[in-house]
């Protein structure tokens, strides 16, 4: 199995944290996002007993909420110590519903509203990280009108190559996010935030993609970022006191896949930073790294029934579900490959590749191609794994389909975390 929280049971069905999927598909319907809430407190821990020892304590973990975003979510962040990256008002909100510790959370966006700034410095929001000029200065105004000094950071552009799907590189100088190093953009737009009055610059922040396997570019991140933040005490006479390195560690989706283990980053970017700011006689700064994927992705699955099995000779089968873009649109994005078996029959052997097809009216709703099942029959139970991180975040309601609930398991038992759609919640907005 691909992810530890799975395993076959005794019936040859799959189980996720101990619980039978197959009866869950039964209770809750199809189809059914089902996460393991022991998995990912596990993985929390992990994450926060690393920074804590390789930074003495000085430092944060965020979870980038983006990958999975619900109250129960921000619940356990909560509960576990973390803090948290919100990158819209949405989130923003859903936490605040939560009663999520503001002051441990830190907002991002490249292009954030007046309103989404206006409710961050309003509930006290801990840092707003900066994207661009223009904001900056609607931050500093907003500040003023609340009475309130905002402590910020910029995302910085490191122009680091993450080795990943150009769709997900962040770091390079061509982006969307941040401002550049190379063009001297992130010196000038710290000296001009350093001489306002409603705003206190404490750090700077960058992420240099997404699903990255190596460590080499992370600690090449830390090192150009460690120097960065040495360049400008020296030019501008201001400590910076935070390093926000960001997130972007791979998870398994496929057997092929060899991820880095979580400890091992924080521990080879650590030595990183140490050595960097020894050498250019900077404290070191408090680090925050962002993980959101790898805290979720792997704890979750979704579960399917198949409708109907098409076998074009010399061609392909496809396997027709009762999902598809709607609920995971990551392959017709991303050509994101996954992992998938019959849940009722886990422990059958593979013996020919299916195309898995969505029910959408579009040719290219797929979920994966090339997968090897069992013989697959209508009605059985289908199971994708590693969709704990930006399916039933990216979902839609295209097709007017309802997006799934989300289901957790903990200890044997099983809980809504979010309700299924019904057809009323589709015409909710309609006048």
């Amino acid at each position: 199995m691909i992810a530890e929280c799975l395993s076959i049971g005794a019936n040859n069905h799959l189980q996720i944290g101990g619980v039978d999927t197959v009866e869950l598909a039964k209770q809750y319907g199809t189809p059914l996002y089902v996460m393991d809430e022991d998995q990912i407190r596990k993985n929390c821990r992990i994450y926060k007993d690393a920074v804590d020892k390789y930074y003495d304590g000085n430092g944060l973990i965020l979870y980038a909420s983006k990958a999975f975003s619900c109250m129960q979510i921000y619940r356990i962040m909560a509960q576990e110590g973390l803090g948290i990256d919100v990158v819209s008002g949405g989130e923003l909100y859903t936490a605040l519903k939560a009663k999520f510790p503001m002051e441990k959370a830190y907002f991002h966006g490249n292009n954030k509203t007046n309103d989404e700034i206006e409710l961050a410095v309003k509930h006290g929001v801990g840092r707003i990280v900066v994207d661009n000029v223009f904001e900056l200065g609607r931050l500093d105004a907003i500040s003023a009108k609340y009475q309130k000094k905002t402590k910020i950071l910029f995302r910085i552009k490191p122009g680091i190559d993450a080795h990943t799907h150009s769709f997900i590189q962040t770091g390079q100088i061509d982006s969307k996010f941040g401002v550049a190093l190379e063009t001297g953009e992130a010196m000038d737009i710290i000296a001009q935030a350093a001489k306002l009055e409603n705003v206190e610059v404490v750090g700077v922040h960058c992420h240099i993609g997404s699903q990255i396997f190596d460590l080499a570019p992370f600690e090449l991140a830390a090192k150009v970022m460690t120097n960065f933040m040495a360049d400008v005490k020296d030019k501008l006479g201001l400590s910076l006191s935070e390093l926000n390195l960001g997130g972007g560690y791979g998870i398994k989706y496929l057997d092929s896949h060899n991820p880095v283990e979580y400890d091992a980053y924080i521990r080879s970017v650590s030595e990183v930073v140490k050595d960097t700011a020894n050498s250019r006689g900077i404290s070191v700064p408090k680090i925050i790294m962002e993980p959101g994927r790898s805290i979720v992705g792997p704890a979750g699955i979704t579960l399917y029934t198949v409708g109907a099995v098409k076998e074009i000779p010399n061609v392909r089968t496809y396997v027709s579900v009762d999902g598809g873009m709607t609920d995971n649109p990551r392959y017709i994005l991303y050509q994101s490959e996954y992992s998938a078996l019959l849940a009722n029959r886990a422990g059958d052997k593979p013996v020919k590749p299916v195309t898995i097809a969505g029910k959408c009216c579009e040719s290219g709703d797929l979920l994966a191609e090339g997968v090897m099942m069992p013989e697959v029959k209508a009605g059985d139970t289908l199971a994708v794994l590693a969709t704990g991180a930006y399916n039933y975040s990216m979902a839609s309601n295209y097709n007017r389909i309802p997006r799934p609930p989300v289901v957790m398991v903990s200890g044997g038992k099983s809980k809504v975390a979010v309700k299924r759609e019904t057809y009323d919640d589709l015409i909710r907005n309609d006048v």
